[in-house]
Order: C-alpha cells, then structure tokens, then sequence
C-alpha cells in the first residue's frame, strides 16, 4: 500500500484511509464500496484530463482536474490530489498549454494509486 512513486512520495496516506475509515462509521463494506467507485471513476477522470490537456482547453481541464483531486485527496492518494490541484489552478487561469509533462505525471501517479488501492482492496478481502 505504500509503494512509492517515482517522486519518492508513498502511494497512499494510510492515515487518510483510517480516518475514513471512522468517518463511515467503521462501515468496512460500504468504505470498499467507496474505493471502488472512486477507482471506477477516476480512470474516466484521468482520461479527460488527459485529453483536455492533448487540446489545450482549459475550460474542459478543470472539471476532471477538480473531481480527481477532491476524491484522490479523499481516499488518500496525496500525490495525485496534489497534481490535480496544479493542473486545475492553472486550467483556472485560463492556461492548459503544455502540460503534457503533468498529464504524464498524473497518468502515472494514478497507475500507482490504482494499484496500491486494489492491494488494499485485495487485503480488505482476506481479512473478511
């Protein structure tokens, strides 16, 4: 759950995850049900930042920029949340204009992510 990405930052903030943990009332079911709407959704999200950024149109940036943050930020993918923040601060300013170095950063971050969280899910399960 803690592999670290290429930056040296650990894929997921276990903290983050315990606390959300409490914040549904130790509900482990439904806590896996979030992880796995947020996993469903960000692959989508990361898609259309990805292709808001291949087009330069910050307008189309900011929606995916701003959800993927917020939910990454939620479920403890602190890299990533913290990327998203960048890119939708400056797709805000009206500026989307070469980012592909970011959008790469956030493909890959998400990669990580997406892994450690499916090993989380994975030991979520071998535990019930």
């Amino acid at each position: 759950m803690t592999e670290p990405t290429a930056s040296g930052h650990p894929a997921l903030d276990p903290g983050v995850l315990a606390t959300l943990h409490t914040s549904v009332g130790g509900d482990d079911a439904f806590l896996v049900e979030l992880i796995g709407t947020y996993l469903a959704d960000a692959a989508t999200q990361v898609e259309a930042i990805r292709g808001a950024i291949a087009a330069s149109d910050a307008d189309a940036l900011v929606r995916p920029a701003h959800t993927l943050k917020s939910a990454s930020l939620t479920v403890g993918a602190i890299r990533l949340g913290e990327l998203c923040r960048s890119i939708e601060q400056r797709a805000r300013a009206g500026d989307a204009t070469s980012m592909d170095r970011e959008g790469a950063a956030v493909a890959e971050e998400w990669r990580i992510a997406d892994g450690a969280l499916r090993q989380w899910l994975a030991e979520q399960g071998a535990r019930g």
